[in-house]
């Protein structure tokens, strides 16, 4: 499989499980980073599109990434180590929980693609699949995670299905994390909503939601989406 070219860096993604897609571009370009995060974590970074897409944005002096799939964190550490940015990015291989466990460890921005398992699909148990099992990074698992690492005036920003935004919001609260900003995405205007992107903190905020559409037609994309993420794609 060729490398996917972003206009700034590259992304080698023949091995892992997580390939290149939308949510993860949506989410890093999404993300709210006008509070000038200094120490920035990438929760199941998979290759590394999104880590890499923060450090395109911003001028954090500290980027790390978490990946545990073997595959993943070689191709995530080849990616950062051709980039650019390579002097503050840096993968480890291994278990969210473990990075939590560390003792005084936080970050001003948490950010997370979480693995999911979509229903009623007929992938075999191959590595995109197991991947995206999110019986792997549960939501509890995540939000405990993230509230163990998220320094006391930071941010967690994520995406996941539509169908499980009002259940993840439940769940954050128990985790005294509370909602700030809502987009949700769907493919085309007569299309049903699939995504919510979802900007978190510890302090209770006033709520702004709003929507995104993707594309007016097949390969015909909207304004707002083309704004958002024009910086990166190349034929954008």
């Amino acid at each position: 499989m060729h490398p996917f070219h972003f206009k700034q860096f590259s992304i080698q993604h023949s091995q892992s499980g997580h390939k290149v897609g939308t949510d993860g571009v949506l989410l890093a370009a999404w993300t709210d980073l006008d509070f000038r995060p200094y120490t920035i974590l990438d929760i199941g970074a998979g290759t590394g599109l999104i880590s890499l897409i923060m450090a395109q944005r911003s001028a954090a002096e500290q980027i790390d990434a978490v990946e545990v799939n073997p595959d993943a964190y070689e191709e995530c550490v080849l990616n950062f180590e051709n980039s650019a940015w390579n002097d503050r990015l840096f993968c480890y291989h291994g278990d969210i929980k473990e990075l939590a466990d560390e003792p005084d460890l936080k970050y001003d921005l948490i950010i997370s693609n979480p693995p999911f398992f979509e229903r009623n699909t007929k992938e075999s148990l191959n590595k995109r699949t197991v991947a995206r099992q999110h019986q792997l990074l549960t939501y509890e698992n995540l939000l405990h995670s993230v509230s163990k690492l998220l320094s006391e005036k930071g941010q967690f920003s994520t995406i996941i299905p539509f169908s499980d935004q009002e259940d993840f919001i439940s769940k954050a609260k128990n985790f005294h994390l509370f909602p700030f900003k809502i987009t949700q995405v769907k493919g085309h205007e007569s299309a049903g909503f699939k995504r919510s992107l979802i900007q978190f903190s510890f302090q209770s905020k006033p709520l702004k939601t709003d929507e995104l559409i993707i594309e007016k037609a097949r390969h015909d994309y909207t304004e707002a989406y083309k704004n958002l993420v024009k910086d990166f794609y190349l034929k954008l």
